[in-house]
């Protein structure tokens, strides 16, 4: 009978503490949403809401990749002080979409200094003005064409601009010491990729702009991808950058030849998949298939 009592009694407990840290985890995650990973040397990322953020921490100071909203760049900001007394020394953007670089504003008076291609400083001036948005942003005030490189500590950074394709102005971002490169939206991990016609996307070029990729970085590069289904497939390999560069591939090759088909492009934004791609996941399938056929619509027909 005091067997059976203890049985339940600790059923009881066991229960109630199942609960209580489920609870506690669930007050955790409310509070703390984001999270943080160390990748290799002092290279870490954060996710939150938005693109990708790398960050270095390096003996002579702090360099952040990406800033996603106010919100969560300020988060991003709290945790690294924590982690380190040193300095921030550099902000660089990868594209000038505003989940990358709306939080640049939170780095204000904190860093020393803020980089990004030519191009996408021109976006981000015109999406400021278009949505009187000048007074939240925070501006590079270091642009680069092709290439530019930085040096703090050990570690060397060499930024690389091999034309349009998730628009016109994304660059990748090599630390080259820890071997690892910040791809921004050049990489949506199996997600369906935002094409920004707007800001002189090129589907076609992406294609090549990643096989420029796979050719110029090493089989030991991690990756960092801006965005990714799977959350925490975020970072990956060369097979990542391959897989991407299919997918595109194949909706140039099933655009083209739904136009020539005859198929208008309502029709072609009603379809639901594209032959080939069994990976790729979650909304907005359409606003690739519409880029692609503006881009090659009058080349086709």
């Amino acid at each position: 009978m005091q067997r059976r009592t203890f049985v339940r009694d600790s059923s009881l407990t066991l229960g109630a503490l199942s609960l209580l840290n489920q609870k506690t985890l669930a007050l955790f995650n409310q509070d703390n949403p984001w999270k943080m990973k160390m990748l290799r040397n002092d290279i870490g990322i954060f996710t939150e809401k938005g693109g990708t953020i790398a960050y270095l921490l390096s003996k002579k100071g702090i360099v952040v990749v990406d800033a996603e909203f106010p919100e969560q760049s300020q988060h991003l900001i709290t945790e690294l002080k924590k982690q380190s007394d040193k300095p921030f020394e550099l902000l660089i953007n990868t594209h000038h979409h505003g989940d990358h670089t709306a939080g640049n504003i939170s780095f204000k008076g904190i860093v020393k200094d803020v980089a990004a291609h030519t191009n996408s400083l021109a976006n981000q001036k015109n999406v400021a003005v278009a949505q009187k948005t000048e007074d939240k942003q925070l501006y590079p005030n270091i642009t680069y064409g092709d290439s530019w490189t930085y040096k703090i500590g050990k570690e060397h950074i060499r930024t690389y601009y091999f034309g349009p394709a998730h628009t016109n102005g994304d660059s990748i971002i090599h630390f080259e010491h820890a071997n690892i490169a910040h791809m921004g939206d050049l990489i949506f991990n199996r997600r369906w990729a935002f094409i920004d016609r707007s800001a002189g996307a090129s589907t076609k070029n992406w294609i090549t702009v990643l096989d420029k990729s796979i050719n110029t970085f090493s089989n030991d590069t991690l990756f960092v991808f801006g965005h990714a289904f799977d959350p925490e497939k975020v970072t990956g390999n060369k097979d990542d950058l391959k897989a991407m560069q299919d997918y595109l591939s194949r909706m140039v090759t099933f655009v083209e030849k739904e136009i020539k088909s005859g198929k208008s492009k309502d029709d072609i934004l009603k379809e639901k998949s594209i032959p080939g791609v069994t990976e790729w996941q979650g909304d907005g399938i359409e606003r690739g298939l519409e880029a692609t056929y503006e881009e090659v619509v009058q080349t086709v027909m």
